[in-house]
Parts: structure tokens; sequence; C-alpha cells
């Protein structure tokens, strides 16, 4: 008898205002769903799915988010959209942001926050008020959610002074945020290493052994750019420090970084390689002894622009940085095997710079963000298999932003409490377990045209799909790079390898679309209001649950396989979920 994954109900409520707009659809006809009726000139596409040969596990790569705003956390939508976070994945998922450690008034503004958690009195005598932090990290609590737990920045009282530096502590957004004082070195590093431990410390004392065994420390951000006020073998010993600095507050604390920017500049790589060799053949500043390190971090980002006036994408950017960066772990045996974090994936790196600013950023309102992050992270897979290393996470640097207009076009998965189409492909992520397995398709853009080029001529109409007990997911998608009117793609998807002796198979088709999952253009179908109506709210806010394409139908298994065809408009998801 089939038994309802337990990952559904969440969704079912806003599937049923798709179930009217498609009660003429066909359901069944030996096996095969037919394709809907709209015409398309496109060629078509016919990807090949087997269950039975599997290429690797299934990991929760995607359950990990992180913003600027660490104050945003306590805020009612910040709030609201950690618990949908919480709900999208079987596993948990982790947070990360910034300003953990800066000093400061508690209030969050574009790409600044603080906790004021510690300060000096009169003889320099260290002072610690948690009241902020434990905020934040109960929010976290009370959500289900986890933190991957950010050392930075520097405290007001332990930021040094440098010759070279004369910015105040505190430097406010359209101004470089970064630049401020609040990025300096310490003044102390043993004062430095005492504020880690105590912090970490206190975590246990609050949350439990146990529980905070389980979240990650990383240390710093970026600090191969302005992020760090110093030099590189500075940073190594931040590092070192640091890392005592958890270890004596939580012995078996996994710890790591160092959380540089892209590995696909020369720069940068450099940066990563030497933060390396010396993990590698040093020793600690700290304790003299060998340096612990429990994952390595570092981020990868794309770059949008507009190109004769469209929205382009560049995916290859941050697929490039991905296999630079695993290029790099991979030749050091010691570390070939340590979990790595991408602890910031994005399609480019400004999540506070809205469309009003760069145009090109309106990608983040519609469909190319979650047609873009589909297609990245089945190639951050196949990258990751290929220079087999053991990617844990992307990190999508994406959170909500308050007090802001409708789709202002922030890097965000909500707006004022209404999700962006790009939280629904992570739902779909979320659908998927067991083992991936093996995928073709007459239409996908090969890995090394998309880290080398991207998608710049046909489309790429791919699938990524698992196989868990009683069950099979098969992710499908129309990408391209550029922004553009084009016909939608007729495609018909083979699923072979389904277990001797079942008969029949529940599927359920998921879409993301102009029409389905997507808030954003039932809100320009309103006239773009920026002060919805009761009604438009809740019309809207329905509109951003994702949402079934058709009502479930049953599948007659034939040889081992069901066929399922269907038509994908450009910028388009499916998700086709089998249950037996």
């Amino acid at each position: 008898m089939f038994e309802p994954s337990r990952r559904l109900g969440r969704v079912a409520a806003a599937c049923a205002v798709t179930f009217t707009m498609l009660a003429g659809a066909a359901l069944l006809a030996q096996g095969t769903v037919p394709p809907p009726l709209p015409s398309s000139t496109a060629p078509p596409a016919t990807i090949q799915v087997d269950l039975s040969q599997s290429v690797g596990p299934y990991k929760p790569i995607y359950r990990w988010i992180g913003y600027d705003e660490a104050n945003y956390t306590t805020m009612t939508h910040g709030r609201e959209l950690l618990k949908q976070l919480h709900d999208l994945s079987p596993a948990p998922v982790y947070i990360r942001v910034h300003h953990l450690l800066t000093s400061g008034n508690g209030h969050a503004e574009l790409k600044f926050s603080s906790t004021n958690v510690y300060s000096e009195d009169a003889n320099g005598k260290p002072v610690y008020d948690f009241t902020i932090l434990d905020g934040i990290f109960d929010a976290y609590k009370a959500a289900g959610v986890r933190p991957l737990v950010e050392l930075g920045f520097m405290p007001k009282d332990l930021a040094a002074d440098l010759p070279n530096r004369h910015e105040p502590y505190e430097v406010h957004y359209p101004q470089s945020t970064i630049s401020g004082k609040s990025n300096n070195p310490p003044k102390d590093y043993r004062k430095w290493e005492e504020l880690v431990r105590v912090v970490t410390a206190h975590l246990v004392q609050r949350y439990g052994k146990e529980e905070v065994l389980q979240w990650y420390f990383e240390v710093w951000n970026e600090p191969d750019i302005d992020y760090w006020h110093s030099t590189p073998e500075d940073y190594w010993k931040l590092y070192d420090y640091a890392v005592a600095g958890v270890k004596a507050g939580l012995p078996g604390a996994k710890v790591g970084g160092p959380a540089s920017t892209s590995p696909g500049s020369a720069k940068a790589n450099l940066f990563l390689k030497n933060f390396l060799e010396h993990i590698n053949t040093g020793k600690s500043a700290a304790t003299g002894g060998p340096i612990p390190m429990d994952f390595i971090s570092f981020h990868a980002k794309g770059q949008p622009r507009i190109e004769d006036g469209k929205v382009t994408m560049g995916i290859n950017r941050e697929l490039n940085d991905a296999d630079k960066g695993f290029a790099l772990v991979a030749s050091f045996p010691k570390f070939k095997h340590l979990p790595l974090i991408i602890s910031e994936a994005d399609p480019e790196g400004c999540a506070a710079c809205s469309s009003k600013v760069n145009p090109a950023n309106n990608y983040r309102n519609g469909l190319l963000y979650p047609a873009y992050t589909a297609t990245a992270l089945k190639a951050l897979f196949q990258l990751q298999d290929r220079h087999a290393v053991d990617l844990i996470s992307m990190l999508s640097w994406s959170f909500e932003f308050e007090d802001k207009d409708y789709f202002e076009g922030f890097r965000s998965l909500a707006t004022n409490g209404v999700d962006k189409p790009v939280l629904n492909v992570f739902r779909m992520f979320g659908m998927m377990s067991g083992e991936r397995v093996k995928t073709t398709s007459s239409a996908e853009v090969p890995l090394d045209t998309l880290v080398s080029t991207g998608v710049r001529e046909a489309p790429d109409v791919d699938a990524f799909a698992t196989h868990a007990s009683k069950e099979a997911a098969v992710l499908v998608w129309n990408y391209h790079d550029v922004n553009e009117d084009a016909p939608a793609t007729p495609t018909t998807v083979t699923i072979r390898g389904i277990p001797g002796g079942v008969q029949r198979v529940l599927l359920e088709h998921y879409r993301i679309d102009q029409t389905h999952s997507n808030a954003y253009t039932v809100w320009q179908r309103m006239g773009s209001p920026q002060h919805p109506t009761p009604q438009q709210y809740a019309e809207l806010q329905a509109a951003g649950q994702l949402q079934l394409l058709t009502s479930p139908v049953w599948l007659d298994v034939k040889d081992g396989q069901v066929i399922v065809s269907t038509t994908l408009p450009r910028e388009s998801i499916s998700l086709l979920h089998l249950t037996w």
C-alpha cells in the first residue's frame, strides 16, 4: 500500500490552487503522461534516468543559508523564514551570518549588524554581554535550525589601531561597510583567543555539549580581501588563536576556514593554497603544536551582467571557482577527505545590492534564480565526483530584508513574508533523497562547457535524479544564461530501473514556471502593489508555495519503466516525484 511521503504534507494545501486550472489534463496511457498542449518550435529533449545505476550518495548540500544582517534573525519575517527553512529539509538546516562578535546596538541595517558581546572596562578587563547573541541563537533553536558560527568581526575595544587605516569603527551602506575598524586584527591575540573560548563555553552552557558538537565554527569571512585589514600571515595567526579558543571551550568542536573568496582568481587561489600550506606544515602560533582543521571553506560566485539589454548570468564563473577550489584541496592528500563547505555559493557577490542599483540583479525575483540554482546543484556534485572531494555545503547567501519594497531585487528567499520562486527549488531539493542515479539528456550542456563558458548557445535541458526506498525523484529544468523569451521544449523523461514486482507508481509533478510556484508574476498581474490588500497578500503567500502542475496520477509500470512527457518553458523546473 502507498504510504505518503512525510515531506509532502506541507505543500499539499498550496498545490490545491493548481488543480482547477488543470482539470482537463489527461492522466495516463500505457505508463505515459502526455505533454501539455501549448505549441513549441524548440527541438525536443529526451532524458533517460536509470534508477539502478548509482553515481554516489545524495547529500543535502542545499540546506545551508547565510546573510550579512544577523539582527534580521529575530525580526518577525526573519523568524517566520527560519521556520520555513527548517520545514523544507528532512536534514537539519544550517545558518551562517556575519557580525556575531561586532560591537553596536543590535540594530539591523544593510550589510551591518552587531551583538555587543564584548567590551572592556576602564582597566582593560573584558566585559561580556550575551543578551543580543542569545536572542539570535535562541531564534535558531526555536526554529529548529543550527548555526555555522562565523567568528567575526572584531569587537570595538579589541580592534587594533592601524597606521594605514583611519576609518571609524562602523561604516554604513552605501559606503564600503567592510572598510571600518571592525575588520581590523585584534590588538591582543590572547584576548581574541579568550573571547572565542568564552563565547564557545557560553554556547555549550546554554544549548548543551551534544548540540554544539553538531555545529561548525568558521574563522572570519573572506580574509583575502578588505574584510581583513592585515596580512595573510596575520590571518593564519588569527585562525590559530581562534581554533585554540574553540577547542578549549569545547574539545571536539568542528572548526575550519578560511572562508576565502573565489579560487578561480589567481590571487584568491594562492591565498587558499598558502593557508592550507600553513595548516599542513606549520605550527600553531597559539599552542606551538599542530593546527586543527575539521573542514575547509571558500566561496564561489557567478557574475550576471546586462548584455544587449538582457540580464545574462555567469554560471561558469561560480562553477570555475568550485572546480579550481576542489582541485586545490585534492592536491593535499592530508586534506582531500575533509568536508568542504562552500560557505557562499551564489550567482554574484552583493546580496544587499538591489536591482535599483544594478538592473542585472532583477534575476533574483523570477525564474532565472531557481533555474540557475538547479543547474549549479548538479554541476557541483559532478565536480565533487571528478575531484574525489567531500562537498557538504553549497550555502546560499540569501535570506530576507526588512522594511524594503516588495520584490525590490535583493538576493533573498522571501520579500515581506512572501516567498520568492527560488525558495521553491530548495523545497524540491528537500524532496530528494537516497542515492544519486545516472541521467543522460539529448539537450544537456556538458559539464566542461558549463565551467568554461556557461549556457550561451542552446539551452541546458537536463535532469538530476535520486532513488531511495520505495521512491524516486527526478529534477528537470530548461536553463539558459540569457533572460529572453524563447520557445518551450517538449521533453520526454524515461525512468528505468523501477524494482521488479512494482506494477504501478504514483507520480506527483511539481513545477516552477510563470504560473506555478511563482508569487512574482502574480504580484505583477496585480499591478505590482507596494501595499497589497489583505486579500492580495493572502493570494501572494499562497502563490509563493510549491505547487503541483497536475493532479497526482498513477502510472502503469511496463518492463520496469515509466515515461513522462511534458513541455518545459524556458527557465522552468519540474520535480517528478514517484512513490510505490
